[in-house]
């Protein structure tokens, strides 16, 4: 990547050379592999194979990130909740690639945050000494994956006034003081994965969004393109199924038992300023906490939720009033002035894709998602589709090398080891070099070293230096950068993946005349 901010070779995604790589992918050639799902995982899965020198093409029904991957906390975990249950081999899992995202792979859109548990008078003292010793013990967790302490600094205790300090909206009465620990935390959940899909591009891969599978065999699948209804044929030596909570619809055989994580989004203003974030308690539970998430954009989110979800899968799930409630409730136990109804802006909800391992047909067994492992698997087909189901957002990586192995050896594809673990994405570079680009931090922060390309287009047109929405810092350079080189074809995908506008309906409404009058300037100049 190019200090200047200049997009890498072949890193840009268009509509234009999606009409070229879908007249590719169709004319009848065989590729390598085929990957159906453009989620983190997918995505992942199209750049691991690309990366070992592959031929690959990534289909999508949707967008980019269109699924559970733009319906995350944000966060990139590193495994502290599994040691809990016991499952050392997940939280290791999670531990090394939360490491591997913030000091290799893409420093530019995860950094640390700070977090702190408040310790109030629904927080036994029994209860503080196991939550302290579960931050130590995630502590240890950074050092076995061999992450510096200059990126995750250590935890430690908090006086009542340094507690309050970190997070002035709690309330005084009965504190006690507080616990501080760190974690990973990304810029935006959708970027990470339209990151890793131009990286994919970069490295060969035709990304196609739009393009929905049909059927699917271990040599291919039948596809439509849904921009324009025309039906073909993608033929492939491999085929990989990477729906998520959408597997077991082109696969038979594959339980897949979503769970429902809600947050709601709240202005800044109505919450009071949070230097750090918050773990809160759920009360009768030893393992499960409310977070706080304060954003960049003057928002904060306040999830998440673990309930199974019953009945069709849905594109975008809905978010039930009774998980605004449990929220809120929770959410009011230990501020000083409650939150109300109507200070919720916006509210999502995605469904993490946990595998089902419960026999058929035993009831009971398993009966809470929060429950369900969240160990990854990869499993094939008796006609050699390779499903990768289970998992999460911050093991992504890991799971798609899995499943990249699996088409390789099974398929006897000429192909070396994975190397994703060290290879930057579009944008990333050491954390000295971004300090020093010539750009705001707010760019830097989802742009990396293309920021300062990002910024001057609107040194070029001063129209784009204007926030889209007022009160909000997107600005027009970012949508028409969206359509350039991100693969964004509508206003959906600007308002909804490519920036988070859309999470506040309101906002959403505001800025769609706006929106949609860049798209039309933009296509009707070939751009």
């Amino acid at each position: 990547m190019s200090l200047t901010g200049t997009p890498a070779a072949g890193a840009s995604l268009s509509a234009a050379r999606r009409t070229r790589d879908l007249t590719e992918a169709t004319d009848g050639r065989v590729v390598d592999v085929l990957v159906v799902g453009l989620g983190a995982t997918g995505a992942g899965a199209a750049l691991d194979a690309a990366a070992r020198g592959l031929d690959v093409v990534a289909v999508d029904a949707h967008d980019l990130a269109f699924g559970t991957s733009r319906w995350s906390s944000k966060l990139i975990h590193g495994g502290l909740r599994y040691l809990a249950s016991a499952q050392f081999d997940v939280a290791h899992e999670s531990a090394v690639e939360r490491g591997v995202l913030m000091e290799r792979t893409a420093p530019h859109l995860v950094r640390a945050q700070p977090f702190v548990l408040p310790l109030t008078g629904l927080v036994s003292r029994g209860q503080a000494a196991l939550a302290w010793a579960g931050f130590r013990a995630g502590d240890a967790l950074r050092l076995s994956a061999r992450t510096a302490r200059a990126t995750l600094p250590a935890p430690r205790r908090l006086s009542p006034v340094e507690t309050r300090h970190l997070a002035p909206a709690l309330r005084p009465a009965e504190l006690r003081g507080g616990l501080l620990s760190w974690d990973g935390r990304l810029t935006d959940d959708a970027r990470l994965v339209t990151a890793l899909a131009r990286t994919a591009a970069a490295r060969g891969a035709r990304v196609l969004t739009r393009v929905r599978a049909l059927e699917l065999s271990g040599s291919g699948a039948r596809v439509r393109d849904e921009l324009t209804g025309e039906e073909g044929e993608i033929r492939a030596r491999a085929v990989i199924n990477a729906s998520g909570v959408w597997a077991g619809d082109l696969v038979e055989g594959i339980r897949v038992r979503p769970s429902r994580g809600t947050h709601l989004v709240l202005r800044s203003q109505d919450i009071g300023p949070l230097p750090a974030g918050l773990h809160i308690p759920i009360p009768g539970e030893t393992n499960r906490f409310v977070l706080v998430l304060p954003q960049d954009d003057g928002r904060v989110y306040v999830g998440l939720t673990d309930e199974p979800l019953d009945g069709p899968v849905p594109d975008v799930p809905e978010v039930p009033e009774t998980d605004i409630g449990f929220l809120l409730d929770v959410l009011g136990s230990v501020l000083d002035v409650p939150v109300r109804r109507s200070d919720v802006v916006g509210a999502f909800a995605g469904l993490r894709p946990l595998l089902d391992t419960t026999p058929t047909g035993q009831p009971g067994a398993a009966s809470r998602t929060a429950d369900i492992s969240r160990r990854h698997a990869v499993l094939t087909s008796p006609d050699g589709v390779v499903s990768v189901v289970g998992g999460k957002l911050t093991t992504y990586r890991r799971m798609a090398e899995d499943a990249v192995n699996a088409v390789v050896d099974a398929r006897g594809l000429s192909a070396g080891p994975s190397p994703t673990a060290t290879l930057p994405l579009v944008g990333a570079a050491a954390p000295r070099t971004l300090a020093a680009l010539r750009a705001p931090r707010r760019l830097v922060q989802r742009y990396g070293t293309e920021a300062p390309a990002v910024h001057a287009l609107a040194d070029r047109d001063p129209r784009l230096g204007e926030p889209v929405v007022p009160g909000h810092a997107v600005t027009g350079a970012e949508l028409l950068w969206a359509l350039r080189h991100e693969g964004a074809l509508d206003e959906a995908d600007l308002l909804d993946r490519r920036t988070r506008i859309g999470l506040v309906p309101a906002d959403r409404a505001e800025a769609l005349k706006a929106v949609r009058a860049l798209v039309g300037e933009a296509l009707g100049t070939g751009s």
